[in-house]
């Protein structure tokens, strides 16, 4: 694998591996619908399904029934953990059929402090592989394997019989360039601190015709940290702050079936790029201080506070007119449309037998301006005494996935079964 480096964000583009491109748009092309404006961000492995149950229902689990995997879609739900403890391990690969030296992989694992509260912790991990650096000229500078990390601390209480809240604190480290200088500009490894903030109801008395059932619904805001700088000039990339809502209810039919669905939806909590001014060259226009001129949405130089809040209403909308003081008119009700389109659903169903085997399918949905992540997957699950394992499947399609038809695995271990095994042992 072979990457040469003209400039320095062409790297960070192909190392990061994002799951979409990104199309810029300009005051010349007037679409009769809103053209492709996909929201990107620094170190996008933090929004990838680290799990194989969560990865076989469609990307969803703010609202699943807890499990040692908790702390990445809801850390509230550590707090209905059973049993005193637990660990859990996945490995997926990244563009299988493409190259063989890239995955991900995640461990995480629980201890309960007492009847209300529980503490987590996990590790995810990102391998970009060996990747040979070349200059403009194609000489060799120096072979080098990308990669970037999280680790988390996470805490989740009861606050009654039915509500809980979690939240984390993550650190992020992203080395994509091995401190390399490019076009004279030194590069450098990128960190920040996150935090994740959540809650979480779940109702267990719930009937619903003959059968008795469980209702939950999640909520989380994950990755709320300061922005990400590879190099020391004033450049700067959002972390991928992310909204997760979404409920799941659970029938239970009788003593060895049961059926969950689960719906979520899900928001990048970052600016909308907006539309730039260009003159007839299509050159973007900069002031006097040299930024570019923004035509239509807002500006993206904001704070991390100012980009959560501003994100629900700063898209650029659809461009009819432009004036002859290049002002732009814009379609009513287009920001609100395109507002809409920023947010991703996921759905999916899960099959348990006697509470042992498990069959899962899910869905996720992008709208095609916002990077067209549209696929189906599937999954299995087995339960052991001490052991689960987990798999799940990515169909592969026309937007070409970097998990397409790939199988992840999940493997989970329960303390308290294997403490309870032993002493039957005895």
């Amino acid at each position: 694998m072979v990457v040469r480096f003209p400039r320095l964000f062409t790297s960070f583009l192909l190392l990061s591996i994002c799951f979409a491109s990104n199309a810029q748009v300009t005051q010349g092309s007037l679409p009769d619908e809103l053209e492709l404006n996909t929201i990107t961000t620094a170190v996008p492995f933090l929004t990838i399904s680290p799990d194989a149950r969560g990865g076989a229902l469609g990307d969803a689990g703010v609202s699943t029934s807890p499990d040692a995997n908790s702390i990445h879609w809801n850390p509230s739900k550590l707090a209905f953990m059973e049993g005193s403890g637990g660990l859990s391990l996945t490995y997926s690969p990244w563009l299988r059929n493409l190259v063989g030296d890239i995955s991900l992989s995640y461990v995480s694992g629980y201890y309960k402090l007492n009847r209300i509260s529980t503490l987590g912790a996990s590790l995810k991990y990102f391998s970009l592989g060996e990747i040979t650096f070349t200059d403009i000229n194609g000489n060799t500078i120096g072979n080098f394997t990308p990669n970037e990390f999280s680790f988390d601390v996470a805490y989740g209480m009861q606050l009654s019989k039915n509500y809980a809240f979690g939240m984390a604190i993550r650190y992020i480290n992203s080395n994509l360039t091995q401190g390399i200088t490019v076009n004279g500009q030194d590069t450098r490894p990128a960190s920040s601190i996150a935090a994740d903030v959540s809650g979480f109801y779940t109702n267990d008395d719930i009937q619903l015709g003959d059968y008795d059932g469980t209702f939950n619904v999640g909520m989380s805001i994950t990755n709320i940290g300061a922005k990400m700088r590879y190099t020391d000039n004033n450049e700067s990339d959002f972390l991928p702050t992310t909204l997760r809502l979404g409920p799941s209810l659970t029938l239970d039919f009788d003593d060895y079936n049961s059926l969950t669905f689960l719906v979520e939806a899900s928001k990048l909590l970052v600016p909308t790029p907006p539309i730039y001014k260009t003159d007839s060259t299509g050159t973007i226009i900069r002031d006097a201080n040299g930024d570019p001129e923004v035509l239509a949405g807002r500006d993206p130089n904001v704070s991390v506070v100012s980009g959560m809040f501003g994100s629900f209403t700063d898209a650029p909308g659809l461009v009819t007119d432009i004036d002859e003081n290049g002002n732009a008119t814009i379609e009513q009700g287009s920001v609100t449309r395109e507002e809409w389109r920023e947010i991703n659903w996921s759905g999916g169903i899960e099959y348990w037998y006697d509470k042992q085997f498990a069959v899962r399918m899910g869905y996720f949905y992008e709208h095609p301006t916002k990077g067209n992540r549209q696929y189906l997957t599937v999954g299995l699950g087995l339960k052991l005494s001490v052991f689960s394992l987990d798999i799940a499947y990515l169909v592969g399609n026309a937007q070409r996935n970097p998990l397409a038809n790939t199988a992840r695995f999940t493997l989970k271990f329960d303390f308290e079964a294997f403490s309870q095994q032993n002493k039957e042992e005895q």
